[in-house]
């Protein structure tokens, strides 16, 4: 029996386990790498495991999100992230050298490794044929410090592509919102898209990265183009030829499950308020006004996409009631399109262009007015992202929102009367990477550390009854958003867990920091949570806050992948209602006690739920493999590390 590409690259990085549906593999990491909104607390946990290098072949830092200096605290922690580096011996991607993700797939990444990043987003890599999965930040201080990454093994699914795109008008960005459509957020979770068929030849590497990316907002654990000649053709115009190899799956390659997509009926679709699945064909929104525009991001910023709106711009003007930015996805492809004279069309036509960075995608930004429309290139819009509680956040491709700019409306595009240009790939790319700096071979670099810089919170080991009160209960689809918010006012205290824990759930409930520390003096609280609970960014302040509070459990219908490890990381407990409908049974305030949990942890994981207050139980399972129990029982991946290295 053949293998698909998966099995191929996974079976090259075994070290443990079988390939089987939802068996414990652990497998060798090739890369890693971080952004600064995460990364100043990997880092802080690999210091605190206490290695003087990382034990991996590629180590990156990079700093792309958190690039507002208005005080001393964005400042500190890019010179702590760049020293830890150079102490640590990881390359250091510096303010302005672009987005991580981006970047990585211009720089480093290769068909056949596996990567792991502390972003959601990290699968981009797939679009060069790379196994590329996001992770919480402590998770990759591990790996960075030789222990290999342990997952359940997903199950593969084949994505056929058909046919071709109606270009200029569809893009690869529609192709990934008529996923959506199909699969919903909820579609991918413990699974691996990977694509094939004769449509893929349509698609660029860059084309490929963007649908990879968007692979995210369906849960999957990461998503994979082959490795083809247009993989070959992409790496030699970066001057990286000999890291192409060819990969495809065998013709007799097995799969869980398989479906087809034609991109000759593709149309151009957009996302509306507030989920990246809930998805309609552009033309059914004809004439919405629209005020704002951002094209950029890491998923819509590539040479290609960047060129062709610039020349859409050139011969015409943004609408006087829209304000347009731009936020290119890296240096490379600015310098780029400035060697080829389109920076001065792109301002000339009214455009404003912003910083080489995350920007407006996390909230750094660039928030939209007050109940206004806000149509952007990006992967999330989610309900308040956008530093705006009331805006209306829509996302479509580049093309789209260029065109919506100069109209002031949401236009049907084959109507729109606008030239739009087919822009080629480069045959070679051009950067002097003047901002990305290599790994230092010094041992004795002091690694600085600014005021807002506190020490990683550590909880105690798992104790055998757990009594607390629910403090809150959340709807479907809770994200990682609701939980940690990002944003300019919070994410400065990325590294100063007190300090943010302030704010956790504050979009939600402004209270709630307030009763979790009440509640931590009683013993702590309890989280009831919905269906897909933590989709979204793998941001682990979404677990460490929580647990800081005083966090001991969250029982949910369902959980997404990142944030369940993220919580199982920091020795938070999370416990599945057995049956459903028990989750309509509980409410606010309810007193909670589960006893014998060691005990039932190394059984049958089946644990009896009391309610105190109201006298009744129900069931919730805990489906921990070995390794995740183990980190429970410790209080955490960091104090069990410790222990393991002690």
């Amino acid at each position: 029996m053949g293998l698909n590409i998966v099995e191929k690259i996974f079976s090259s990085h075994l070290i443990k386990g079988n390939l089987k549906d939802a068996e414990t593999i652990a497998l060798k990491v090739d890369q890693v790498y971080t952004q600064d909104a995460t990364g100043t607390m990997a880092w802080l946990e690999f210091e605190a495991i206490g290695l003087d290098r990382v034990k991996v072949p590629l180590a990156v830092s990079y700093v792309d999100h958190n690039m507002q200096q208005s005080d001393f605290m964005n400042a500190d922690d890019h010179l702590f992230l760049q020293t830890a580096a150079q102490r640590y011996g990881a390359y250091f991607s510096k303010p302005g050298n672009g987005i991580c993700h981006q970047t990585h797939l211009e720089n480093f990444a290769k068909p056949g490794l596996i990567a792991i990043g502390t972003d959601s987003h990290t699968p981009t890599q797939g679009g060069i044929g790379m196994i590329a999965i996001g992770v919480g930040g402590l998770e990759a201080a591990t790996v960075m410090a030789g222990s290999p990454l342990e997952i359940n093994m997903p199950k593969v699914v084949k994505v056929n592509l058909k046919g071709k795109l109606k270009r200029p008008y569809v893009t690869a960005m529609d192709v990934i919102l008529t996923i959506l459509k199909l699969l919903t957020v909820k579609g991918g979770v413990g699974k691996i898209l990977e694509y094939g068929g004769e449509g893929v030849k349509d698609l660029s590497v860059p084309e490929r990265a963007t649908i990879t990316n968007m692979g995210a907002e369906l849960g999957a654990t990461t998503s994979i183009f082959p490795s083809d000649e247009k993989t070959r053709l992409f790496l030699r115009a970066q001057n990286r030829e000999t890291d192409w190899i060819e990969l495809k799956a065998d013709d007799d390659a097995q799969y869980y499950e398989h479906i087809e997509i034609n991109l000759s009926n593709i149309e151009p679709m957009i996302a509306c308020p507030h989920s990246p699945d809930n998805v309609k064909p552009i033309s059914e929104l004809e004439g919405l006004k629209v005020n704002q525009v951002c094209i950029g991001s890491c998923t819509n910023s590539s040479y290609e996409a960047l060129k062709t709106v610039a020349l859409i711009l050139r011969d015409n003007k943004v609408h006087e009631d829209v304000n347009l930015m731009i936020n290119p996805g890296s240096r490379q492809v600015f310098e780029m399109i400035a060697r080829e004279g389109l920076i001065t069309p792109i301002i000339e036509s009214g455009a404003r262009l912003l910083e080489i960075s995350c920007g407006p995608c996390i909230g750094m930004g660039s928030a939209p007015g007050s109940g206004q429309v806000s149509v952007r290139s990006y992967n999330r819009n989610f309900k308040g992202r956008s530093g705006t509680k009331d805006a209306n956040v829509y996302l479509t491709n580049p093309i789209a929102c260029a065109i919506f700019a100069i109209k002031g409306m949401i236009t049907d595009i084959f109507k729109s009367g606008i030239d739009i240009p087919i822009v080629s790939s480069p045959e070679r790319f051009y950067s002097k990477n003047a901002l990305l700096i290599p790994p230092s071979d010094k041992k004795d670099v002091k690694v600085l550390k600014g005021p807002n810089i506190k020490d990683v919170p550590i909880k105690k080991a798992l104790e055998d009854t757990l009594e607390a009160e629910v403090i809150l209960k959340t709807a479907d689809n809770i994200t990682t958003d609701d939980i940690m918010p990002a944003g300019s006012k919070i994410l400065p205290l990325r590294s100063n867990i007190p300090a943010i824990s302030e704010f956790v759930f504050s979009n939600l409930d402004e209270t709630f920091s307030k009763r979790a520390i009440e509640a931590k003096e009683r013993g702590g609280f309890i989280i009831i949570g919905g269906e897909n609970y933590g989709q979204g960014s793998s941001r682990e302040h979404a677990a460490i806050a929580p647990m800081y509070l005083g966090l001991q459990a969250v029982i949910a219908k369902s959980f997404a992948r990142i944030h369940r490890s993220n919580l199982i990381n920091f020795g938070v407990l999370p416990l599945v209602f057995q049956d459903a409908s028990d989750y309509e049974k509980i409410r606010q305030g309810d007193v909670i006690r589960i006893e014998n949990i060691l005990e039932i942890l190394n059984n049958s994981q089946v644990f009896t739920v009391e309610i105190l207050n109201r006298g009744f139980s129900f069931k919730a399972s805990s489906n921990l493999n070995e390794r995740e129990k183990q980190l429970i029982i410790a209080g955490g991946l960091l104090p069990f590390s410790r222990r393991v290295s002690s």
